[in-house]
């Protein structure tokens, strides 16, 4: 018999929202500290923007960047991006002037809406003057702004106007000026495969790359993963800390919405509130998705599982022996481990309801419906057997339409027959099960031998005392390469990088072994958006190396 029970969510982007509004009008959409927004707000605030936007000359397909911490405003500002079918461009709100310049100009933005909720050590207005060196020039709203010529409007969506700034105020008489009804004929024209998102991702370019992303691919993806990989009931409530403009974050967020769910999060991760809002909202869903957000979690203020009894899933990845803890905490809650990048708006992978918890803690799962993968031999390009490591290639809806004015990278990134290459390091086990081991440019060859960074992190971890493991690479002339760790142990623990290289000898082999050991508190690993930057400790060590050479 064809079919599983699985049914594809292919809609436009705003309708997810659209309906939930029309079936659930008073549930709870978003709850941040404080506040609660339900279904029924939240269109009506989305709706305002539109209208808006429409006002300030925004159609379907101009590009509307949103600079925002986790807030209401984000999330309005999202979807009424999307009910006019505009192509949202979330911005890290971590980005400085250089990087926010960039995007600004390669993005080819009309308009940018920010908020005056400053974000951890971030004032959005400063930060585009500095971006953009005209906007200190005007005296009026308004463009356009010589570093980025296609830009017209900067809106501060919560806050007052000034200069080149366009007001809250201001910005809502011009919703007054626009009928309703002409979003809804605008959100009737979107298509599934027209471009919802250009998600800008960094890696080891020079600059961010900008991926296109369908509503088709935004969509159906972000509810698949849901419906298929997690126990949902008749009432689901999910955490989740990551910033919005975030992949990781956003297919949860656009699953709560599509479902009719409470997504329940706050402006940036505070462990304590953190807690208190979980219990609070009795969360069904946890998504803290890394260890380090899940070790704060931990400790946090009263911090007891027994609290929040109707927790059926969390999701969450890392190394096995830490995962097994987590799931010991959590022993009626499914765990859910996956794979997942910009480029495949999200998941791509993830645990089958039918993994036991060993599969859950060891591996990435399996892929998701209407996904294909295989492993090659990175260099051949053939196909590599079960169980041997290679390159991921993976093809499907997910997939982004290519890299944004990037057509040599987008050829070399999808060839000829669809596959997108990831440049990650896997192993497929018989059961079809894949396991992540590294990127391909976190590869350590150590005389000749090949060292992917993850395995030694992994081993690093299975040590009682260590918490978070990195490991990179540095030069060196017998061996070309060899492993540095940096590690984050137990508070009120004393251990020395001497106690914790010699624990390595014999256990791993000894070409493994890192010849140095660096130590990080909790506060100072340096941080993307949502992991920790290796090019920032690679940075690091060169410049200790330079010091002492």
């Amino acid at each position: 018999m064809a079919g599983s029970g699985i049914f594809s969510e292919s809609v436009p982007l705003a309708d997810l929202l659209v309906r939930s509004a029309h079936l659930h009008p008073e549930r709870t959409a978003l709850a941040f500290p404080g506040v609660r927004i339900n279904y029924s707000e939240l269109l009506d605030g989305a709706t305002r923007t539109a209208r808006a936007l429409h006002a300030l000359g925004v159609r379907r397909g101009d590009h509307v960047g949103v600079l925002m911490p986790n807030s209401p405003e984000f999330v309005e500002s999202f979807f009424g991006a999307a009910l006019l079918g505009a192509v949202i461009v979330p911005i890290n709100a971590r980005y400085r002037s250089a990087e926010l310049g960039y995007v600004i100009d390669h993005a080819r933005l009309r308009v940018v809406l920010i908020t005056d909720r400053i974000a951890e050590r971030t004032d959005f207005r400063r930060l585009l003057a500095d971006a953009l060196p005209s906007v200190n020039a005007a005296d009026a709203p308004g463009g356009p702004f010589a570093e980025a010529p296609h830009l017209r409007h900067l809106v501060i969506v919560r806050g007052r106007g000034g200069g080149s700034f366009l007001g809250a105020d201001e910005f809502a008489s011009l919703a007054t000026t626009v009928d309703p009804s002409v979003v809804a004929e605008a959100r009737s024209r979107v298509r599934s495969r027209d471009v919802a998102l250009l998600l800008y991702t960094s890696g080891t370019t020079a600059h961010p790359k900008g991926c296109l992303i369908s509503h088709e691919a935004i969509s159906r993806g972000s509810m698949g993963r849901m419906t298929e990989n997690v126990p949902l009931g008749e009432r689901n409530v999910f955490w989740c800390p990551s910033p919005m403009f975030h992949i990781a974050c956003m297919q949860v967020l656009l699953a709560s919405i599509g479902l009719g769910g409470t997504f329940v999060t706050d402006t940036h991760f505070r462990p304590d509130s953190a807690w208190q809002q979980i219990v609070e909202h009795d969360v069904t869903s946890l998504w803290p998705w890394f260890q380090a957000v899940m070790l704060g979690l931990e400790g946090a203020a009263g911090f007891d599982p027994a609290a929040i009894p109707d927790v059926h899933s969390f999701s969450l990845i890392g190394p096995p022996t830490f995962l097994r803890r987590i799931q010991a905490l959590f022993p009626r809650a499914a765990h859910i481990n996956g794979c997942g990048m910009s480029e495949l708006s999200g998941y791509y992978a993830m645990s089958p309801l039918e993994d036991d918890q060993e599969a859950r803690a060891t591996t990435g799962g399996k892929p998701v419906s209407g996904v294909e993968v295989k492993i090659v031999d990175p260099e051949t390009g053939e196909d590599v057997p079960r169980n041997a490591l290679g390159e991921i290639l993976i093809r499907g809806y997910l997939q982004m339409e290519g890299y944004y004015r990037d057509p040599e990278r987008t050829t070399e990134t999808i060839d000829a027959d669809g596959w997108l290459h990831s440049g990650d390091l896997y192993r497929m086990d018989d059961a079809g099960h894949i396991s992540y081991e590294g990127r391909l440019k976190d590869m350590l060859k150590v005389g000749g031998e090949n060292v992917p960074a993850i395995e030694v992190e992994s081993f690093l971890c299975t040590h009682p005392h260590i918490r978070i493991a990195e490991v990179v690479g540095i030069p060196d002339d017998l061996l070309d390469e060899v492993p540095v760790a940096f590690v984050e142990i137990e508070p009120g623990v004393s251990l020395d990088a001497d106690e914790i290289i010699a624990w390595c000898r014999g256990r791993i082999a000894s070409f493994k072994v890192p010849r140095a050991v660096h130590f990080k508190t909790a506060g100072e690993w340096p941080m993307s958006a949502t992991k920790v930057n290796k090019v920032a400790l690679r940075k690091e060590i060169a410049a200790l190396m330079a010091r002492t050479a």
